[in-house]
Protein backbone atom coordinates (compact mmCIF):
# COMPACT_ATOMS: atom_id res chain seq x y z
CA UNK A 1 0.00 0.00 0.00
CA UNK A 2 1.23 3.46 -0.90
CA UNK A 3 0.52 6.76 0.77
CA UNK A 4 1.44 10.08 -0.79
CA UNK A 5 1.73 13.02 1.58
CA UNK A 6 1.48 16.50 0.11
CA UNK A 7 4.57 18.33 1.25
CA UNK A 8 5.52 16.11 4.20
CA UNK A 9 4.44 13.43 6.59
CA UNK A 10 3.74 14.37 10.18
CA UNK A 11 6.92 14.86 12.18
CA UNK A 12 5.96 16.94 15.19
CA UNK A 13 3.52 19.41 13.69
CA UNK A 14 2.90 18.45 10.04
CA UNK A 15 -0.25 17.75 8.08
CA UNK A 16 -1.91 14.38 8.45
CA UNK A 17 -2.99 12.34 5.49
CA UNK A 18 -6.63 13.03 6.34
CA UNK A 19 -5.92 16.76 6.08
CA UNK A 20 -4.25 16.30 2.70
CA UNK A 21 -6.63 13.89 0.98
CA UNK A 22 -10.07 14.52 2.48
CA UNK A 23 -12.86 13.23 0.24
CA UNK A 24 -16.04 15.23 -0.29
CA UNK A 25 -17.73 18.22 -1.87
CA UNK A 26 -18.04 18.72 -5.59
CA UNK A 27 -14.69 17.34 -6.67
CA UNK A 28 -13.70 13.72 -6.97
CA UNK A 29 -11.16 14.14 -4.21
CA UNK A 30 -12.47 17.06 -2.18
CA UNK A 31 -11.07 20.57 -2.17
CA UNK A 32 -8.38 19.92 0.40
CA UNK A 33 -5.62 19.21 -2.12
CA UNK A 34 -6.11 22.46 -4.07
CA UNK A 35 -6.35 24.22 -0.72
CA UNK A 36 -3.07 22.61 0.30
CA UNK A 37 -1.38 23.58 -2.95
CA UNK A 38 -2.62 27.13 -2.63
CA UNK A 39 -1.37 27.32 0.94
CA UNK A 40 2.00 26.05 -0.16
CA UNK A 41 2.24 28.67 -2.88
CA UNK A 42 1.31 31.46 -0.50
CA UNK A 43 3.79 30.30 2.11
CA UNK A 44 6.54 29.91 -0.46
CA UNK A 45 6.04 33.46 -1.70
CA UNK A 46 7.35 34.86 1.57
CA UNK A 47 10.49 32.71 1.68
CA UNK A 48 11.34 32.00 -1.95
CA UNK A 49 15.06 32.37 -2.65
CA UNK A 50 16.52 33.91 -5.75
CA UNK A 51 18.57 31.22 -7.52
CA UNK A 52 21.99 32.04 -8.90
CA UNK A 53 22.64 29.37 -11.49
CA UNK A 54 25.76 28.10 -13.16
CA UNK A 55 25.85 25.87 -16.19
CA UNK A 56 24.16 22.69 -15.04
CA UNK A 57 25.92 19.41 -15.70
CA UNK A 58 22.88 17.36 -14.69
CA UNK A 59 19.13 17.70 -15.00
CA UNK A 60 18.44 15.54 -11.97
CA UNK A 61 19.99 13.79 -8.99
CA UNK A 62 19.25 10.49 -7.26
CA UNK A 63 20.50 10.12 -3.69
CA UNK A 64 20.68 6.57 -2.34
CA UNK A 65 20.95 6.87 1.44
CA UNK A 66 22.13 3.72 3.21
CA UNK A 67 21.08 4.75 6.69
CA UNK A 68 22.95 3.17 9.54
CA UNK A 69 26.46 3.56 8.17
CA UNK A 70 27.98 1.00 5.76
CA UNK A 71 31.50 -0.29 6.51
CA UNK A 72 33.93 1.27 4.05
CA UNK A 73 36.36 -1.62 4.59
CA UNK A 74 33.99 -4.22 3.14
CA UNK A 75 32.56 -2.17 0.28
CA UNK A 76 34.34 0.85 -1.20
CA UNK A 77 37.75 0.96 0.47
CA UNK A 78 39.15 -2.52 1.15
CA UNK A 79 42.35 -2.82 3.17
CA UNK A 80 43.81 -6.22 2.23
CA UNK A 81 47.20 -5.53 3.85
CA UNK A 82 45.77 -4.54 7.22
CA UNK A 83 45.56 -7.00 10.16
CA UNK A 84 42.59 -9.39 10.18
CA UNK A 85 40.74 -7.42 12.87
CA UNK A 86 40.85 -4.40 10.52
CA UNK A 87 40.35 -5.83 7.02
CA UNK A 88 37.58 -8.27 8.01
CA UNK A 89 36.78 -11.44 6.10
CA UNK A 90 35.97 -9.92 2.70
CA UNK A 91 38.67 -9.59 0.06
CA UNK A 92 39.01 -6.95 -2.66
CA UNK A 93 38.03 -7.78 -6.23
CA UNK A 94 39.04 -6.32 -9.56
CA UNK A 95 36.63 -4.08 -11.43
CA UNK A 96 36.04 -2.93 -14.99
CA UNK A 97 38.73 -0.31 -14.35
CA UNK A 98 42.30 -1.60 -13.97
CA UNK A 99 43.74 -0.69 -10.59
CA UNK A 100 40.41 0.21 -8.98
CA UNK A 101 39.30 -2.40 -6.44
CA UNK A 102 36.07 -2.79 -4.49
CA UNK A 103 35.00 -5.28 -1.85
CA UNK A 104 33.93 -8.75 -2.96
CA UNK A 105 30.37 -8.04 -1.78
CA UNK A 106 29.89 -5.73 -4.79
CA UNK A 107 30.51 -7.95 -7.83
CA UNK A 108 27.80 -6.40 -10.02
CA UNK A 109 28.82 -2.89 -9.03
CA UNK A 110 32.42 -3.74 -9.92
CA UNK A 111 31.29 -4.31 -13.51
CA UNK A 112 29.96 -0.73 -13.59
CA UNK A 113 33.09 0.84 -12.07
CA UNK A 114 33.80 2.78 -15.26
CA UNK A 115 30.90 5.04 -14.25
CA UNK A 116 31.83 5.43 -10.57
CA UNK A 117 33.96 7.91 -8.66
CA UNK A 118 34.59 6.77 -5.09
CA UNK A 119 35.29 9.53 -2.59
CA UNK A 120 37.40 7.63 -0.05
CA UNK A 121 38.13 10.39 2.44
CA UNK A 122 34.73 11.86 3.35
CA UNK A 123 34.63 13.06 6.95
CA UNK A 124 31.92 14.57 9.13
CA UNK A 125 33.82 14.14 12.40
CA UNK A 126 30.53 13.17 14.04
CA UNK A 127 29.78 9.69 15.42
CA UNK A 128 26.03 10.01 16.07
CA UNK A 129 23.45 8.89 13.51
CA UNK A 130 21.14 11.88 13.88
CA UNK A 131 23.65 14.72 14.01
CA UNK A 132 26.05 13.32 11.42
CA UNK A 133 23.05 12.57 9.21
CA UNK A 134 21.94 16.18 9.52
CA UNK A 135 25.42 17.31 8.45
CA UNK A 136 25.46 15.01 5.42
CA UNK A 137 21.95 15.95 4.27
CA UNK A 138 22.30 19.71 4.72
CA UNK A 139 26.01 20.50 4.60
CA UNK A 140 25.74 22.20 7.99
CA UNK A 141 27.22 20.67 11.17
CA UNK A 142 24.72 19.91 13.88
CA UNK A 143 24.75 21.91 17.12
CA UNK A 144 25.98 20.14 19.19
CA UNK A 145 27.88 17.41 17.39
CA UNK A 146 27.66 13.75 18.46
CA UNK A 147 24.02 14.23 19.49
CA UNK A 148 21.95 11.07 19.12
CA UNK A 149 18.15 10.98 18.80
CA UNK A 150 18.13 14.65 17.80
CA UNK A 151 14.84 16.07 16.57
CA UNK A 152 14.08 18.59 13.81
CA UNK A 153 13.96 22.26 14.76
CA UNK A 154 16.05 25.34 15.42
CA UNK A 155 18.93 25.84 15.55
CA UNK A 156 19.35 22.73 13.40
CA UNK A 157 16.82 23.67 10.74
CA UNK A 158 18.88 24.25 7.61
CA UNK A 159 17.03 22.91 4.55
CA UNK A 160 17.86 19.50 3.13
CA UNK A 161 19.10 18.94 -0.41
CA UNK A 162 15.52 18.28 -1.50
CA UNK A 163 14.21 21.34 0.33
CA UNK A 164 16.67 23.62 -1.44
CA UNK A 165 15.94 22.05 -4.83
CA UNK A 166 12.22 22.45 -4.35
CA UNK A 167 12.64 26.07 -3.25
CA UNK A 168 14.66 26.74 -6.39
CA UNK A 169 11.86 25.33 -8.53
CA UNK A 170 8.59 26.78 -7.14
CA UNK A 171 6.69 26.33 -10.44
CA UNK A 172 8.15 23.04 -11.56
CA UNK A 173 5.04 21.69 -13.29
CA UNK A 174 2.92 18.61 -12.82
CA UNK A 175 5.58 16.65 -10.93
CA UNK A 176 7.13 17.80 -7.64
CA UNK A 177 10.76 18.95 -7.92
CA UNK A 178 11.92 16.82 -4.96
CA UNK A 179 10.66 13.48 -3.67
CA UNK A 180 11.76 11.30 -0.73
CA UNK A 181 10.84 7.62 -0.49
CA UNK A 182 9.95 5.09 0.90
CA UNK A 183 9.87 6.78 4.34
CA UNK A 184 11.70 9.26 6.50
CA UNK A 185 14.91 8.24 8.26
CA UNK A 186 14.31 7.48 11.92
CA UNK A 187 16.15 5.94 14.85
CA UNK A 188 15.16 2.84 16.79
CA UNK A 189 13.30 4.95 19.36
CA UNK A 190 11.20 6.46 16.57
CA UNK A 191 12.88 9.87 16.55
CA UNK A 192 13.08 11.37 13.07
CA UNK A 193 16.39 12.83 12.04
CA UNK A 194 16.70 16.57 11.46
CA UNK A 195 17.80 17.71 8.02
CA UNK A 196 15.14 15.92 5.98
CA UNK A 197 12.76 18.80 5.29
CA UNK A 198 12.93 22.40 4.09
CA UNK A 199 13.79 23.70 7.56
CA UNK A 200 13.55 27.47 7.87
CA UNK A 201 12.40 27.77 4.25
CA UNK A 202 9.01 26.55 5.44
CA UNK A 203 6.73 23.56 5.03
CA UNK A 204 5.64 24.83 1.62
CA UNK A 205 8.86 23.62 0.01
CA UNK A 206 9.40 20.37 1.89
CA UNK A 207 10.29 17.46 -0.41
CA UNK A 208 7.27 15.29 -1.14
CA UNK A 209 7.41 12.24 1.11
CA UNK A 210 6.08 9.02 -0.39
CA UNK A 211 5.48 6.45 2.34
CA UNK A 212 5.39 3.15 0.57
CA UNK A 213 6.43 -0.47 0.28
CA UNK A 214 7.44 -0.63 -3.41
CA UNK A 215 7.84 -4.40 -3.42
CA UNK A 216 4.27 -5.00 -2.24
CA UNK A 217 1.70 -6.60 -4.51
CA UNK A 218 -0.81 -5.63 -5.74
CA UNK A 219 0.64 -2.29 -6.63
CA UNK A 220 -1.50 0.82 -6.18
CA UNK A 221 -0.75 4.41 -5.30
CA UNK A 222 -3.32 5.76 -2.93
CA UNK A 223 -3.76 9.48 -3.46
CA UNK A 224 -2.30 9.56 -6.97
CA UNK A 225 -4.89 7.15 -8.34
CA UNK A 226 -8.62 7.63 -8.65
CA UNK A 227 -10.65 5.71 -6.08
CA UNK A 228 -11.99 2.52 -7.58
CA UNK A 229 -15.56 3.69 -7.12
CA UNK A 230 -14.86 6.81 -9.24
CA UNK A 231 -14.21 5.89 -12.90
CA UNK A 232 -12.41 8.30 -15.23
CA UNK A 233 -15.65 9.45 -16.89
CA UNK A 234 -17.14 10.35 -13.53
CA UNK A 235 -13.94 12.19 -12.63
CA UNK A 236 -14.16 14.18 -15.86
CA UNK A 237 -17.80 15.10 -15.18
CA UNK A 238 -16.97 16.26 -11.67
CA UNK A 239 -14.08 18.33 -12.99
CA UNK A 240 -16.43 19.95 -15.51
CA UNK A 241 -19.02 20.64 -12.81
CA UNK A 242 -16.41 22.22 -10.57
CA UNK A 243 -15.22 24.40 -13.47
CA UNK A 244 -18.79 25.60 -14.07
CA UNK A 245 -19.18 26.42 -10.40
CA UNK A 246 -15.94 28.39 -10.40
CA UNK A 247 -16.98 30.31 -13.53
CA UNK A 248 -20.20 31.41 -11.86
CA UNK A 249 -18.42 32.38 -8.70
CA UNK A 250 -15.74 34.24 -10.67
CA UNK A 251 -18.37 36.61 -11.98
CA UNK A 252 -18.93 37.79 -8.42
CA UNK A 253 -15.57 37.19 -6.77
CA UNK A 254 -12.91 38.35 -9.18
CA UNK A 255 -9.64 38.44 -7.29
CA UNK A 256 -6.07 37.21 -7.39
CA UNK A 257 -6.93 34.64 -4.75
CA UNK A 258 -9.60 33.11 -6.98
CA UNK A 259 -7.13 32.99 -9.87
CA UNK A 260 -4.67 31.20 -7.65
CA UNK A 261 -7.41 28.83 -6.51
CA UNK A 262 -8.23 27.93 -10.12
CA UNK A 263 -4.57 27.23 -10.89
CA UNK A 264 -4.17 25.09 -7.79
CA UNK A 265 -7.35 23.17 -8.61
CA UNK A 266 -6.07 22.42 -12.10
CA UNK A 267 -2.75 21.24 -10.66
CA UNK A 268 -4.55 18.96 -8.24
CA UNK A 269 -6.64 17.46 -11.04
CA UNK A 270 -3.48 16.97 -13.09
CA UNK A 271 -1.82 15.14 -10.23
CA UNK A 272 -4.75 12.82 -9.63
CA UNK A 273 -5.85 12.05 -13.18
CA UNK A 274 -3.64 11.44 -16.20
CA UNK A 275 -0.62 13.53 -15.23
CA UNK A 276 3.00 12.52 -15.41
CA UNK A 277 3.10 12.04 -11.64
CA UNK A 278 0.61 9.19 -11.69
CA UNK A 279 2.37 7.52 -14.62
CA UNK A 280 5.77 7.79 -12.97
CA UNK A 281 4.56 5.80 -9.97
CA UNK A 282 3.21 2.91 -12.02
CA UNK A 283 5.90 0.34 -11.38
CA UNK A 284 3.62 -2.31 -12.83
CA UNK A 285 4.26 -0.75 -16.24
CA UNK A 286 7.88 -1.89 -16.03
CA UNK A 287 8.71 -5.20 -17.76
CA UNK A 288 9.19 -8.03 -15.23
CA UNK A 289 12.75 -8.43 -16.51
CA UNK A 290 13.62 -4.88 -15.48
CA UNK A 291 11.98 -5.23 -12.08
CA UNK A 292 13.91 -8.44 -11.53
CA UNK A 293 17.17 -6.75 -12.57
CA UNK A 294 16.76 -4.15 -9.80
CA UNK A 295 15.69 -6.85 -7.36
CA UNK A 296 12.27 -7.34 -5.83
CA UNK A 297 13.48 -6.07 -2.47
CA UNK A 298 11.97 -2.85 -1.05
CA UNK A 299 15.25 -1.06 -1.75
CA UNK A 300 15.52 -2.41 -5.28
CA UNK A 301 12.01 -1.38 -6.26
CA UNK A 302 12.50 2.02 -4.62
CA UNK A 303 15.61 2.57 -6.72
CA UNK A 304 13.69 1.58 -9.86
CA UNK A 305 10.98 4.04 -8.89
CA UNK A 306 13.61 6.77 -8.59
CA UNK A 307 14.59 6.21 -12.22
CA UNK A 308 10.97 6.54 -13.30
CA UNK A 309 10.60 9.75 -11.32
CA UNK A 310 13.62 11.47 -12.87
CA UNK A 311 12.37 10.39 -16.28
CA UNK A 312 9.11 12.16 -15.44
CA UNK A 313 10.96 15.36 -14.55
CA UNK A 314 11.61 15.18 -10.80
CA UNK A 315 14.91 16.95 -10.13
CA UNK A 316 15.97 15.25 -6.91
CA UNK A 317 14.88 11.87 -5.57
CA UNK A 318 16.18 10.60 -2.25
CA UNK A 319 15.81 6.85 -1.71
CA UNK A 320 16.30 5.85 1.91
CA UNK A 321 17.21 2.30 2.84
CA UNK A 322 13.97 0.55 3.76
CA UNK A 323 13.62 -0.01 7.50
CA UNK A 324 11.09 -2.75 8.16
CA UNK A 325 9.21 -3.34 11.39
CA UNK A 326 11.14 -6.53 12.08
CA UNK A 327 14.68 -5.12 11.86
CA UNK A 328 16.96 -6.68 14.50
CA UNK A 329 17.40 -4.42 17.51
CA UNK A 330 21.13 -5.06 17.81
CA UNK A 331 22.02 -4.22 14.20
CA UNK A 332 19.13 -2.57 12.31
CA UNK A 333 19.64 -1.47 8.72
CA UNK A 334 23.36 -0.79 8.16
CA UNK A 335 24.07 -0.18 11.86
CA UNK A 336 26.13 -3.35 12.17
CA UNK A 337 27.43 -3.27 15.74
CA UNK A 338 27.16 -7.06 15.91
CA UNK A 339 27.60 -9.98 13.52
CA UNK A 340 28.54 -7.63 10.70
CA UNK A 341 29.82 -10.17 8.19
CA UNK A 342 26.63 -12.25 8.22
CA UNK A 343 24.39 -9.16 7.98
CA UNK A 344 26.40 -7.86 5.05
CA UNK A 345 26.41 -11.16 3.23
CA UNK A 346 22.73 -12.05 3.69
CA UNK A 347 20.69 -8.88 4.18
CA UNK A 348 22.52 -5.73 3.12
CA UNK A 349 25.09 -6.04 0.36
CA UNK A 350 23.19 -8.24 -2.15
CA UNK A 351 20.19 -5.91 -2.45
CA UNK A 352 22.42 -2.85 -2.64
CA UNK A 353 24.79 -4.34 -5.19
CA UNK A 354 21.92 -5.45 -7.39
CA UNK A 355 19.90 -2.23 -7.24
CA UNK A 356 22.80 0.21 -7.51
CA UNK A 357 24.45 -1.58 -10.43
CA UNK A 358 21.08 -1.93 -12.18
CA UNK A 359 20.44 1.81 -11.85
CA UNK A 360 23.79 2.76 -13.38
CA UNK A 361 23.42 0.22 -16.16
CA UNK A 362 19.81 1.22 -16.88
CA UNK A 363 20.52 4.97 -16.93
CA UNK A 364 23.52 4.43 -19.21
CA UNK A 365 21.53 2.31 -21.65
CA UNK A 366 18.76 4.92 -21.76
CA UNK A 367 21.21 7.74 -22.36
CA UNK A 368 20.30 9.33 -19.02
CA UNK A 369 23.43 8.81 -16.95
CA UNK A 370 25.24 11.88 -18.27
CA UNK A 371 22.33 14.05 -17.14
CA UNK A 372 21.62 12.26 -13.84
CA UNK A 373 23.94 12.53 -10.85
CA UNK A 374 23.75 9.41 -8.66
CA UNK A 375 25.02 9.73 -5.08
CA UNK A 376 25.35 6.66 -2.87
CA UNK A 377 25.98 7.86 0.68
CA UNK A 378 25.20 7.48 4.37
CA UNK A 379 25.59 9.45 7.58
CA UNK A 380 29.03 7.98 8.36
CA UNK A 381 31.10 4.79 8.11
CA UNK A 382 32.27 2.12 10.54
CA UNK A 383 35.20 1.88 12.90
CA UNK A 384 38.45 0.35 11.64
CA UNK A 385 38.69 -2.33 14.29
CA UNK A 386 36.10 -5.11 14.55
CA UNK A 387 34.67 -5.14 18.06
CA UNK A 388 34.13 -8.03 20.49
CA UNK A 389 30.62 -8.62 19.08
CA UNK A 390 32.00 -9.19 15.56
CA UNK A 391 30.73 -5.82 14.40
CA UNK A 392 31.98 -2.31 13.80
CA UNK A 393 30.90 0.85 15.55
CA UNK A 394 30.03 4.40 14.44
CA UNK A 395 32.81 6.23 12.64
CA UNK A 396 32.56 9.77 11.31
CA UNK A 397 36.30 10.34 10.91
CA UNK A 398 36.55 8.84 7.43
CA UNK A 399 34.25 6.89 5.11
CA UNK A 400 33.32 6.59 1.45
CA UNK A 401 30.68 8.08 -0.85
CA UNK A 402 30.18 6.93 -4.45
CA UNK A 403 29.24 9.35 -7.24
CA UNK A 404 28.30 8.53 -10.81
CA UNK A 405 26.86 10.31 -13.83
CA UNK A 406 26.06 13.98 -14.10
CA UNK A 407 29.44 14.82 -15.63
CA UNK A 408 31.45 13.03 -12.93
CA UNK A 409 34.51 11.27 -14.37
CA UNK A 410 34.03 7.60 -13.62
CA UNK A 411 36.60 4.91 -13.02
CA UNK A 412 38.47 6.74 -10.28
CA UNK A 413 38.97 7.03 -6.55
CA UNK A 414 39.30 10.55 -5.18
CA UNK A 415 41.09 10.95 -1.88
CA UNK A 416 42.38 8.17 0.31
CA UNK A 417 42.13 6.94 3.87
CA UNK A 418 45.08 5.76 5.91
CA UNK A 419 46.36 2.17 6.07
CA UNK A 420 43.56 1.03 8.39
CA UNK A 421 40.71 3.12 6.97
CA UNK A 422 40.50 5.18 10.13
CA UNK A 423 41.51 8.73 9.13
CA UNK A 424 41.75 10.76 5.91
CA UNK A 425 45.19 10.59 4.32
CA UNK A 426 44.58 12.90 1.39
CA UNK A 427 41.74 14.54 -0.48
CA UNK A 428 39.45 14.94 2.53
CA UNK A 429 35.86 15.88 1.62
CA UNK A 430 33.61 17.60 4.13
CA UNK A 431 29.81 17.30 3.85
CA UNK A 432 29.55 20.94 2.77
CA UNK A 433 31.81 20.18 -0.18
CA UNK A 434 29.59 17.28 -1.13
CA UNK A 435 26.42 19.40 -1.01
CA UNK A 436 28.19 22.15 -2.97
CA UNK A 437 29.08 19.56 -5.62
CA UNK A 438 25.48 18.34 -5.87
CA UNK A 439 24.09 21.87 -6.13
CA UNK A 440 26.70 22.98 -8.66
CA UNK A 441 26.04 19.90 -10.74
CA UNK A 442 22.34 20.79 -10.84
CA UNK A 443 23.13 24.39 -11.80
CA UNK A 444 22.81 26.12 -8.42
CA UNK A 445 25.92 27.97 -7.34
CA UNK A 446 26.80 27.23 -3.69
CA UNK A 447 26.83 30.95 -2.90
CA UNK A 448 23.16 31.26 -3.85
CA UNK A 449 21.46 32.95 -0.90
CA UNK A 450 18.41 31.85 1.04
CA UNK A 451 16.99 33.64 4.07
CA UNK A 452 16.33 32.07 7.44
CA UNK A 453 13.38 32.81 9.71
CA UNK A 454 15.12 35.98 10.98
CA UNK A 455 15.72 37.22 7.46
CA UNK A 456 19.45 36.56 7.52
CA UNK A 457 21.00 35.70 4.13
CA UNK A 458 22.75 32.34 4.07
CA UNK A 459 24.43 30.51 1.17
CA UNK A 460 22.92 27.17 0.26
CA UNK A 461 26.36 25.65 0.84
CA UNK A 462 29.51 26.94 2.50
CA UNK A 463 31.68 24.46 0.60
CA UNK A 464 33.33 24.45 -2.81
CA UNK A 465 32.48 21.90 -5.51
CA UNK A 466 35.00 19.10 -5.94
CA UNK A 467 36.25 20.30 -9.32
CA UNK A 468 38.86 17.55 -9.72
CA UNK A 469 36.28 14.77 -10.14
CA UNK A 470 34.64 16.24 -13.27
Amino acid sequence: MWNVWGGRARLCDGLTRREVLRIGGLSAFGLSLPHLLRGQAQAAASSRPLPVTSRARAKSCIVLFLMGGPPQHSLWDPKPDAPAEIRGEFAPITTSVPGLHLGELLPQTARQAQHICVLRAVSSGDNAHSSSGYYMLTGRPHTPTNFENANPGAPNDFPSLGGVVRAMNPTHGAVPPAVTLPHHIFNTNGSVWPGQDAGFLGRAVDPWLVNCLPSAEPFRIEGLSLPREIPALRMSRRQSLLAQFDQQRAAVLRSDLLTAFDADTRQAFDLLSSGRSAQAFRLDDEPPKIRDRYGRSPFGQSVLLSRRLVEAGVKLVQVNWYRSADEPMANPCWDSHTDEARRLRTALAPATDQAYSALLEDLAQRGLLDETLVVCMAEFGRSPRINAAAGRDHWGSVYSVALAGGGVRGGQAYGASDAIGGQPREGRVRPEELTATVFDCLGYRPETLVHDSLGRPLPISTGEPIAAIF
